[in-house]
């Protein structure tokens, strides 16, 4: 009888908006873990026409959905951010379809370990699938300049993103490690490799 392959070790990695997931997801697939971005899921599978489309354009209304038949995603993030119903309406909707993408690509992963970069980790229920549970955090300006920046966002807009992302406590308590994010790159890539190095080293890729 052939044995199943091994599950990989699965990394979580959250944190609110801007806090610099992604720098931390990046530092990690150059150390051989096999990165998920849940954002990136996420748009995969609002493309026109595919289930999570048609679910967003039915709850929102056509207003979301520019010439080109994508899914404006400012003016969906524009609605939801002002409206806490309407944010509990599409976390209902999106989460579903982006965990059952996320294990589908977890069975299918080619590294030892594989790291998921989400900003609702834990509310969406991941973190039950992970080994270890990373939230990065930064300072409360660092992050808004950052969000402004990368977004185009007014400091209006950009306080009520951030105003609606998870409660950062509440998030440590459910961590394994925090990284504080707020310098550079280079002390980033000092803070993960550190904690690269403290995984179980049958993990690690050639361990």
């Amino acid at each position: 009888m052939s044995r199943a392959p091994a599950r990989p070790f699965v990394i979580g990695v959250t944190g609110g908006i801007a806090t610099g997931k992604s720098a931390v997801l990046a530092v990690l697939g150059e150390l051989g873990a096999e990165p998920i971005d849940a954002d990136a899921v996420y748009h995969e599978l609002i493309a026109p026409g595919l289930p999570l489309w048609r679910h967003l354009r039915d709850r929102f209304g056509e207003e979301i959905i520019t010439p080109r038949g994508t899914i404006d995603r400012r003016k969906l993030g524009d609605i939801v951010f002002a409206d806490a119903s309407a944010l509990v309406d599409l976390d209902a909707l999106t989460h579903p379809a982006v965990v059952a993408e996320i294990k589908e690509r977890l069975a299918r992963a080619a590294s030892p370990v594989v790291a998921i970069d989400a900003v609702k980790l834990i509310e969406s229920g991941l973190a039950d699938i992970c080994d270890r549970v990373w939230l990065v955090t930064c300072d409360r300006d660092v992050q808004r300049t950052r969000l402004m920046s990368r977004n185009n966002l007014t400091p209006d807009e950009a306080e009520r993103r951030l105003v609606a992302q998870p409660s950062v406590s509440a998030q440590a308590e459910r961590a394994d490690l925090i990284i504080d994010n707020s310098g550079d790159l280079s002390s980033t890539q000092e803070l993960v490799q550190r904690a690269w190095d403290a995984l179980p080293v049958a993990s690690q890729p050639g361990g």
